[in-house]
Formats: structure tokens, sequence, C-alpha cells
């Protein structure tokens, strides 16, 4: 029988010779570069310094302003210096501008003659507007949609506010989405209710943790034809007004000038690292690039678009080249309406079997402990390679779920692709996030840099597995 051994003397030549060209990749669970990749990225600033470049430079991202325009030049010029291949996708995104806002109380039980108080908000993405010189009508105050359509009578011609606090303790304790979610849905949906029942104008508590007299935006459900004045206050001016109604009626003195303008022209900014020999099989890894317009959107989104975007610089700057091909994509329009996501998912419905996975991050740049996926329960035994390799910056977790929830990704996820997120304390996020306060000072470098390694090394290890995690069932939700 003839010796092997000169037949696996050459393999290793040829393997080490591809090596060295760059030209091979190493196996998805090689636990040195699993550790490698992840000490790289823990020793570059490379996404902060990207971060700073969006949020000092750029600014506020509303969709259709000229911020969201300059991002876009910004973020795919900087994904061409390191060698990708850039693709600006065209998207119709809602184009909303904010205008005056203010309000005061102008009359309540016990108001002392010549007294009226300021209460703080801000308009709500979608509202409608008041008269330039604006309006003054009684407020009603409510805590649920029950007792909204229980005061139906009183709706009619009145400025109707939705006191719902924010459940910062659950916030605390893990459950950050579900606390937002439940905020959230008197902010899309509140004012919806409130115009179809007549109602002046609707004001909803701010949506948030932080109650240092900050108001926090966010997109609401009006549409056209149906569009009243809608804001949302901060916590201690809706505990306020909740006292004050307790006394007797009160007035408010409300102006709300927004712009609700034709659809403009922006992009989806798409980033390939093109793959070896699966190269027609993709994995997505992505942030928003969009922001509200109080802030820079340093924490929503800008940590999630550098890092994402940083998992090309790290693999590049390593040397490694992935088997299937990794797509970067910053999205454009999440906050106010999706049209990125959903755009994608449009011009790329009948490729999605060669969408091998998607990554989206869209919960901030607080510590990640390790991933979410939804996938089925059978593929997590895979992914132990990549935990382990994760351990030594406390990111090893797996939470396996049926579904993740993301936004941009949610078309894609809800026809079977298979969508993992950074595993992130959020417990902080909903003080900062839609707020004046979510600037770059906020985000804390080496989690960032913790995020890149998760982001990386999550990538690099779908761009490569020889495991087929296969489809998730598809929904229609």
């Amino acid at each position: 029988m003839k010796s092997a051994f000169p037949f696996k003397l050459s393999l290793t030549i040829l393997a080490g010779c591809m090596l060295s060209a760059g030209a091979i990749a190493a196996p998805a669970n090689d636990p040195a570069t699993l550790a490698r990749i992840r000490d790289s990225a823990m020793k570059e600033d490379w996404a902060y310094a990207r971060l700073a470049d969006l949020t000092d430079l750029v600014g506020p991202r509303l969709s259709g302003s000229a911020g969201a325009a300059a991002a876009v030049e910004q973020v795919a010029e900087a994904m061409r210096r390191i060698g990708a291949k850039v693709t600006l996708q065209p998207v119709k995104v809602p184009h909303w501008v904010r205008g005056v806002e203010t309000a005061e109380l102008v009359d309540y039980t016990g108001r002392p003659a010549g007294v009226t108080q300021k209460v703080v908000l801000t308009a709500l993405g979608g509202s409608g507007a008041t008269p330039a010189a604006g309006l003054t009508a009684p407020v009603i105050v409510v805590r649920d949609f029950d007792e909204f359509k229980a005061r139906a009578a009183q709706v009619k011609g009145s400025i109707v506010l939705f006191d719902v606090a924010f459940d910062q303790e659950m916030a605390e304790r893990g459950h950050a989405g579900p606390a937002y979610g439940r905020g959230s849905n008197f902010r899309v949906n509140g004012p919806k209710l409130a115009a179809e029942m007549g109602a002046a104008a609707a004001l909803v508590r701010s949506v948030g943790g932080a109650d240092y007299r900050i108001p926090h935006t966010g997109v609401t459900g009006l549409v056209d034809g149906a569009r009243i004045p809608a804001a949302a206050v901060t916590a201690e001016d809706a505990m306020l007004m909740t006292r004050l109604t307790a006394r007797g009626p009160i007035k408010m003195h409300l102006t709300l000038t927004p712009q609700n303008l034709p659809d403009a022209d922006s992009y989806n900014v798409i980033a390939d690292l093109p793959g070896s020999d699966k190269a027609d099989e993709v994995v997505i890894v992505s942030g928003h690039l969009d922001s509200w317009d109080l802030a820079t959107g340093a924490h929503d989104d800008g940590t999630g678009v550098a890092a994402a975007m940083a998992v090309i610089d790290t693999l590049k700057k390593l040397d490694l080249k992935p088997r299937r091909t990794i797509r970067v994509i910053a999205w454009m329009n999440e906050e106010n309406g999706t049209r990125g996501g959903k755009g994608y998912f449009e011009a790329n419905k009948d490729k999605l079997e060669r969408h091998f996975a998607a990554i989206e991050s869209d919960t901030g740049g607080g510590r990640p402990f390790g991933v979410i996926g939804s996938v089925r329960p059978s593929v997590v035994k895979y992914f132990a390679p990549l935990q382990k390799s994760l351990e030594p910056i406390g990111a090893s977790m797996f939470d396996r779920r049926d579904v993740t929830g993301a936004a941009d990704t949610g078309p894609l996820e809800r026809a079977g692709v298979p969508v993992f997120m950074p595993l992130v304390d959020a417990s902080s996020y909903f003080s900062y996030h839609h707020t004046p306060a979510d600037t770059l000072d906020k985000v804390n470098p080496l989690e960032l840099k913790r995020h890149v390694a998760v982001m990386t090394g999550l990538t690099w290890y779908l761009a490569n597995m020889d495991e087929n995690i296969g489809r998730t069932p598809k929904r229609d939700d």
C-alpha cells in the first residue's frame, strides 16, 4: 500500500501558499482565526472614528434631510476606501420637517392671575400642524385605550394626553424591549385614534426612562387626510397635567408647525466583500443610517452602522477572505417608514435562497453579552465554537428566539431568512433614544469595540460555516 504522506504534504504546502496569498478562507470554527478576529476588534478604534465622523461632521440624519444625504456619501466613501464594492440602492423616503413647537397651560383650577405654565414637548414624526398662531383647547388625560374609548364624548375638539409611564424598572431587569413596546404602542396608535375621534391634537408621555424634562420623539400612525398635531411631552409635564386635572379642567395653547413634504430620493448604502467558493450566497450585516433630528443619533443607530462597517475593515486588516459574500448595509429610513428594508426586500425577493443569514444591530451601544438568533433549536449547537471564542470578552450567550423582531431585516425574516442581532444591555438605552441627548459622548468606546468583536465574529462564522442552518418558518405578520 502506497503511503499517502506525499499527497498530504502537497496539500499542506498548497494550503500554506494559498493562505499566505490571502486566497483561502479559514474554517468557520477555527479557534485561532476566531481569536484573531476578536483580539483585532478589541484593539481597533476604526469604528469609533467612523461614528465620530457620522455624528460630529454630519449630525442629525432624518430621512429626506441634507444630513441624511451627506451621511450616504460619507459612509459610501469610507467603505470604498477600505476596498469594498459599494452600491447605492435608490429608495423613496418620507420627508417630514420639524417646525415651531411650543405649549403652555393657560387655564387651570387655582391658577394665579397672569400666570401660565410652559410645557416642554416635541412634535412626533408625521404630525400635522396647528394654525401658525396655534390653538387653544381643553386637555383630557387618559391612562389607557379603554379609558380613552370610555371618554369618547369628551375627545372631540380636545387635546388628548396619553399619560403612560415608561417602566424603567422593567428595562433595568433586562426587558427594555417590552417596556418600550408598551409605551410606543400609545405613541404610534394614540394620535391616530384621537384623529379618528375628532380630537384637536394628541399628546403622549415620552417613551423613555430619563426623567430630566427632555422629550422623546418618534413615529406615529397618522396618515394623510387625518393628520392632527401630535407631540411627546416630558414625563414631568405629563405628571403635572395629570395632577392639575385632578383639581379641575385645564386648557393648553399649543403651536406645532411641522411640514409633511413629498417623498424624497435617498439610498441604502450597500458594501460587499465578495466571497470565494460560495460568493453567490450572502450574509448581511447592518444598521440604519437615518436618525431622528433632535440629536446626532449616536446610539440610534450610529453604533450599529459603525460596527457593521467595521466588520469588513477588521477582516481586511487580517487578510481574511470569507467563503460567502459579506454585505454591509446602512439602511435608510428605519425611523419613520422602514422604506430601505422594504425596498431591499422587493429588489431581492426572488433571490432569497441566496441569503444565508442577516444581522441587524439597532439596540444601541451598550455592553453586548452575546447574540440573538431566529434559528431552529437544533441549530444552536453549531455555534458553540463562536460562543467559546467570545468568552474572554464576556459575550458568549446565544439567545435563540422564534423571531428577533428586527425592523429593516424584518421582511427577510418573515420570508424565512435567519436573522441575528447582538444581545445588548439596553437598560439605559431608552434614556437617550429619540432625545436631544443621543450624542457621541454617551457611547462607551470599549463597548463599541466589544460590539465590533461580536458582529465580526458572528459575520465571519456565518460566512464560512459548513452546516446548513436552514430557513425559518415563513410568517404573514
